[in-house]
């Protein structure tokens, strides 16, 4: 499939996302995380990656505060533009961020671990438009299909069912999530 339609889909979903009501996007948002919590992934991780999210994304905050509460360590990503790679840290406070280019919140190298990937046991995939075998369109960086390539452990996105559609164009090198979470189901 070509990269414009994929570039089409992606910016008609970040207008979608960026025009959702406020009082349905935390509606949403909240499904989404009771839905994740109570799955098997969820409770059997000890460790978590997740992105911090910002604008249109959904609320990550929630979810790392509950993977706090639930004694779960918490690692977000740094990105290194330049090789178009992730880096997680563990993440224990908020203070550990700082904010770099297009306004992302990123880990303190200097005051946070680095973490090797196989001590993520879950990680949740960011994306804009699935499709039901797993496949993604994320913001178009290619960082996530970069990482997911000798990834060892549990990948789950969380996805408004309107995210959904029947097949995502894709590349040879796009790796699909094994599990989507909607605000209408779990597992």
């Amino acid at each position: 499939m070509d990269a414009l339609h994929k570039s089409e889909l992606r910016e008609k979903m970040i207008s979608k996302l960026e025009n959702i009501a406020a009082d349905k996007k935390r509606e949403i948002e909240g499904q989404l995380a009771d839905n994740l919590f109570q799955s098997e992934a969820w409770q059997r991780a000890k460790s978590i990656g997740i992105t911090i999210s910002q604008g249109m994304e959904w609320n990550t905050q929630p979810i790392i505060e509950k993977a706090w509460e639930q004694g779960k360590d918490v690692y977000v990503p740094k990105c290194l533009p330049k090789e178009k790679k992730l880096i997680f840290y563990r993440f224990e406070s908020y203070d550990q961020l700082e904010v770099v280019y297009y306004n992302l919140q990123e880990p303190k190298a200097d005051e946070t671990l680095k973490a090797e990937k196989d001590a993520i046991e879950l990680l949740l995939v960011p994306g804009l438009v699935f499709d039901g075998r797993g496949y993604r369109i994320g913001f178009g960086g290619g960082y996530y299909d970069r990482f997911l390539t000798d990834f060892p452990n549990r990948t789950i996105s969380l996805a408004a069912v309107f995210q959904l559609i029947d097949q995502v164009p894709r590349e040879v090198y796009d790796i699909p999530v094994e599990q989507i979470i909607t605000e209408k189901t779990s597992e």
